[in-house]
């Protein structure tokens, strides 16, 4: 088969690789449909993460289901099936406590940018769709599998209720998926915090009633002034850096929440003063399996399209133009079709 493999900063190429094969009994192998560049991606592509030896790229997936092992019985070959970045046997104490994302026999995703994939612990990672759903439903299917899961989780992380006022933290695929979230939740303001003119175009048509293009101290105080001077309910984090974290704790108002999910780097946070700011902070990995089954319906239903984030598509022979694509910000989403 064929597949990405980064081999050093910038540098991605599509390579044949050996065809994945069963290697325990609760794995399976699908067939990719769509696969894509995540913006986590860009943290080695850009030299900001250490690479090591070559190795394949990607971590989210649709698919039709080829072969199981022996002790999958709840997806069967032929299916269509979505899966999380993070598996999990959907069975142990964590995973039953709603934190599948830290299932105790848990595997991150990483060889998805590929023709075929093997999906370990596919008995609780996998759900499967009735039918197989219209092509022109896969985008949005693909981002339940890690992006709208993992915004999904930053609304939730912060507490979103309906009549909340919200602030999205980063105009990347996961905050603006956040956007959709908090509308779905019942977030009656949607603050986007974006730079960037296509993406604040694409917030609002996702919910987002108000704009804020400052950064930093100047973003906080103008969230500020949003708020009548006390800060949001809820505030999404969705980058991950030291600036967008300070952003996201002190746009918040005493008691108010944040939700973080942009992996951070180099990010510390001062126990004094999160002590005496009475915000709450929640994050980590989404537990995205615990999401599944809500998304995808909401997706086949067409309640929400989160597929609206990819807005370059190319062949998976054109990985390397895809990673560039969003390293140049001239695309938010690279969805790749094999």
């Amino acid at each position: 088969m064929r597949g990405a493999v980064i081999h050093a900063p910038g540098d991605v190429r599509l390579e044949s690789l050996e065809d994945p094969k069963l290697l325990h009994p609760t794995d399976a192998i699908i067939r990719t449909a769509v696969t894509c560049v995540c913006g986590s991606d860009l943290w080695p592509y850009r030299g900001a993460e250490p690479i090591g030896d070559p190795h394949p790229m990607g971590h989210e997936y649709v698919g039709f289901v080829e072969e199981v092992g022996s002790e999958v019985t709840a997806v069967k070959p032929g299916q269509f099936v979505v899966g999380s970045f993070a598996t999990s046997d959907n069975t142990c104490a964590n995973c039953r406590n709603g934190f599948p994302s830290n299932c105790l026999h848990r595997e991150f995703m990483s060889t998805c940018q590929a023709e075929y994939v093997r999906i370990p612990n596919a008995q609780g990672t996998l759900v499967a769709t009735e039918e197989h759903p219209a092509e022109e439903l896969w985008p949005s299917l693909l981002a339940v599998s890690d992006v709208m899961g993992t915004g999904w989780w930053a609304a939730d992380a912060a507490e979103v209720r309906p009549g909340s006022t919200a602030v999205v933290v980063g105009d990347g695929a996961v905050g603006l998926c956040a956007v959709i979230a908090a509308k779905e939740l019942g977030a009656e303001r949607i603050i986007a915090m974006s730079r960037h003119e296509s993406r604040q175009k694409l917030a609002r048509a996702f919910g987002a009633t108000d704009i804020v293009t400052e950064r930093g101290d100047e973003g906080v105080e103008r969230i500020k002034e949003l708020t009548g001077g006390i800060g949001a309910d809820n505030v999404l984090e969705c980058v991950g850096t030291a600036q967008s974290m300070s952003q996201a704790l002190h746009s918040a108002r005493p008691g108010g929440n944040v939700g973080f999910v942009g992996v951070p780097h180099d990010v510390a946070v001062d126990g004094q003063e999160l002590f005496f700011s009475h915000v709450g902070l929640r994050g980590g990995p989404a537990p995205v399996r615990r999401y599944l089954p809500d998304l995808i319906d909401r997706v086949l239903t067409r309640a929400i399209d989160p597929g609206k984030v990819f807005d370059l598509t190319l062949p998976l022979d054109q990985v390397a133009e895809g990673y560039r694509a969003m390293d140049e910000r001239r695309a938010i989403k690279t969805l790749l079709k094999p």
